[in-house]
């Protein structure tokens, strides 16, 4: 299919597209008149790339472990190993933005704020 059914069918822009393809996240052929020709899968992929932003993994996260999900005889349980990390990894950052914000709020009415406590 030519980028711009594919952008319709997945409610992404052509520039999207354009953009995964150039950093491997999507291949497309190059026809004659050269234009790009995907693969019918290539919906379900963006489908996935597009949950998976939703759920926090970067793309670069997302062109790696998308390899390996390939290639893993039990693709649920990978998932849901990579579901776990990224967990352990939101949950870090919570406690980090929860000492951040004690360390502001601690610092409200001092006077200037910037002082080293």
């Amino acid at each position: 299919m030519r980028i711009g059914e594919l952008a319709a069918r997945t409610g992404t822009t052509r520039d999207t597209i354009r953009f995964y393809e150039k950093v491997g996240l999507v291949e497309g052929r190059r026809l004659p008149n050269g234009y790009r020709d995907f693969a019918p899968e290539t919906v379900e992929w963006l489908a996935y790339v597009r949950t998976a932003q939703t759920l926090g993994f970067t793309l670069a996260e997302i062109a790696r472990h998308g390899e390996e999900l390939r290639e893993a005889p039990d693709s649920a349980e990978a998932l849901s190993a990579l579901f776990e990390q990224k967990i352990r990894i939101v949950d870090a950052r919570m406690a980090e933005l929860a000492a951040l914000r004690a360390e502001l709020a601690a610092r409200v009415g001092t006077g200037c704020p910037l002082r080293t406590a």
